[in-house]
């Protein structure tokens, strides 16, 4: 029916163009008859130009015949909605309940992440009163606490997400190496590997986080106990050289904010990474997870300004919605090492390959439905595979 009311406009619209055939400016008096067949012919050279009058008549035919469309238009849409049975609706209450508040659902789910994270936290500090533990480096003793933490992430991870992790067989058992990923609006995919290698290798998987987190009121214990690091240079040096694994996102939070569906990685030419990977002699292995743009976004609204803002006062002002059950999978790439290698040279050698990664396993540009479906086995295509 909305068609057949667009068709409609269309079809007026013409009518009032066919009624009127003026060129050159030159026109002939209008023919008697009724007005639903009046018609202005083009008139031979020696006929005189139109004059005001006539114009006059031509726009207000215009705008009458406009006027008319319009009607037609909300004539059709009411019968459509009394068709429906919509013709009685409380519009206050489709506002509130239709619009309203699956808009703010959106936006609140996001805190469940937030909520997840104090969940660990609470398991950490219930653990570490329990066994009078006031360490967060006391190493393995903090086993046991880690191991539930992620148990928790973990069924998190399969219920929600249906999450799946191929390659994890090439990171090392023992020694150390470096996990390169690309920086999701929020990394749960990171989590979520953390989780599974924390239960898998019974070992943790470091990670670099930025400094605004560890000035979050609850989280500072937390996370050193977990094994992340705001990222000093030398420090990760460390972790490495003493056989420890070691996540990171060159992107960082700019990429998380500022990315989009078509998944381009927003480096700037950082390569800090590169050089703490060449000083402690170790593999960097790329990871990417399919879809991990689409459980979380951002609003394009503002954010060339957002961005501007976060640029100048490194705040992530930029409002984040979501939290869909999108299927999310992680894959693992072949390890890189080159000693013969310059940092800036590694750097670009993952830059690539992470490229090459994104290009194989993500449909570009991402799609929530397509993502939401393919959590059905009968929608997942080959690329997913």
């Amino acid at each position: 029916m909305l068609v057949f009311a667009l068709y409609t406009m269309v079809h007026l619209a013409d009518g009032v163009t066919s009624s009127f055939c003026v060129t050159g400016g030159n026109c002939s008096a209008v023919t008697s008859g009724s007005p639903a067949t009046a018609s202005v012919h083009l008139a031979p050279e020696s006929s005189p130009v139109c004059n005001s009058t006539t114009e006059q008549l031509l726009t207000n035919a215009t705008i009458l015949s406009w006027t008319e469309s319009v009607t037609v238009t909300i004539e059709t849409l009411h019968g459509v909605m009394e068709y429906l049975g919509m013709n009685n609706l409380d519009w206050e209450t489709v506002f509130i309940y239709w619009i309203l508040l699956p808009t703010a659902v959106l936006y609140i789910l996001p805190w469940s992440m937030v909520g997840s994270l104090y969940v660990t936290a609470i398991i950490i500090h219930r653990f570490g009163e329990k066994h009078n533990l006031t360490d967060p480096f006391a190493g393995d003793v903090w086993l046991p606490a880690r191991r539930m933490a992620s148990a928790f992430w973990d069924i998190q991870a399969k219920f929600w997400h249906g999450h799946e992790i191929h390659g994890l067989e090439k990171l090392p058992k023992h020694g150390p190496g470096m996990l390169v990923y690309y920086h999701a609006t929020v990394p749960l995919d990171f989590y979520y590997v953390l989780a599974k290698i924390n239960l898998v290798q019974n070992r943790p998987l470091w990670a670099v986080a930025d400094h605004f987190m560890f000035n979050i009121p609850g989280w500072r214990f937390m996370l050193h106990t977990m094994g992340v690091t705001s990222g000093e240079h030398q420090h990760c040096v460390q972790v490495l050289k003493k056989g420890n694994l070691l996540g990171l996102a060159p992107g960082g939070l700019r990429e998380a904010l500022f990315g989009d569906e078509n998944y381009r990685l927003i480096w700037r030419r950082r390569m800090g990474f590169a050089a703490v990977a060449k000083e402690a002699g170790v593999p960097i292995f790329p990871m990417f997870t399919q879809n991990c743009r689409e459980a979380f976004r951002t609003p394009r609204m503002g954010k060339r300004f957002l961005e501007w803002v976060y640029e100048k006062t490194r705040m992530p002002v930029v409002g984040i919605y979501g939290g869909f059950p999108v299927k999310l999978r992680t894959y693992i790439g072949d390890p890189i090492y080159d000693p013969n290698l310059s940092a800036e040279e590694l750097a670009k050698k993952t830059h690539r390959a992470l490229e090459d990664m994104i290009a194989a396993h993500q449909k570009i540009p991402g799609n929530l439905l397509r993502a939401l479906l393919e959590r059905i086995p009968a929608f997942r295509s080959e690329r997913n595979d």
